[in-house]
């Protein structure tokens, strides 16, 4: 049980080096268009993300993969914009090179991120309902810090917002029928692949 919370929480942290930093998964498109601009909104938007985005379409499908199905070619498929696209296949390529340096087979060609996350938690034997908690750890986190960065906010906003929404990753239902209808995230990230200025590759 140590060695997997040990493992979980190496896949979950934001040094591991698969360039997750680098991304704001639309969020900063959202400043530009005025729509996030303080830690109110901040939450509002991550939240609405996790709730409308992420629940619907990465949950459902990483915990398939989570209990070895093979969901990669849909979860790209489902990436609707090409800098969501070039974003997982990118950290699913980062992923699989240091997995293979820790002695962890990860699969040939073209990876999303969440299918080698997948992958490095069943080698490692890590509760898949822990592992999807941790995932979406990451997820928020990362969004938390983007929007440091780009509104910006305090680290303690940050920390609040973090507190706010971390409290409603356990209750997301895994099962749920998957959706990628999240139509204002699609047209923001399709505004920042020509956005003029900007700190993030999405």
């Amino acid at each position: 049980m140590t060695t997997s919370l040990v493992r979980l929480l190496q896949l979950a942290s934001p040094t591991l080096p698969v360039g997750a930093y680098s991304y704001s998964q639309g969020l900063e498109a959202a400043v530009e268009a005025g729509i996030v601009t303080d830690a109110a909104s901040a939450e509002r938007w991550i939240g609405d993300v996790l709730e409308f985005s992420v629940a619907r379409s990465d949950v459902p499908l990483l915990w398939r993969m989570l209990h070895g199905e093979d969901c990669n070619a849909e979860f790209i498929a489902s990436r609707e914009t090409a800098e969501l696209r070039a974003e997982t296949l990118q950290m699913g390529h980062s992923l699989k090179r240091l997995l293979a340096s820790l002695g962890v087979d990860a699969p040939e060609g073209e990876v999303a991120f969440t299918a080698v996350y997948a992958v490095a938690a069943r080698a490692w034997n890590i509760d898949p309902r822990a592992a999807l908690v941790g995932y979406l750890w990451g997820w928020l986190e990362n969004q938390v810090m983007a929007a440091v960065k780009a509104v910006p906010l305090g680290q303690t906003d940050g920390q609040k917002i973090l507190v706010a929404l971390g409290s409603r990753l356990e209750a997301i239902d895994p099962h749920t029928e998957f959706s990628n209808f999240a139509p204002g995230l699609a047209v923001l990230s399709a505004r920042h692949e020509t956005q003029y200025s900007r700190l993030f590759r999405s």
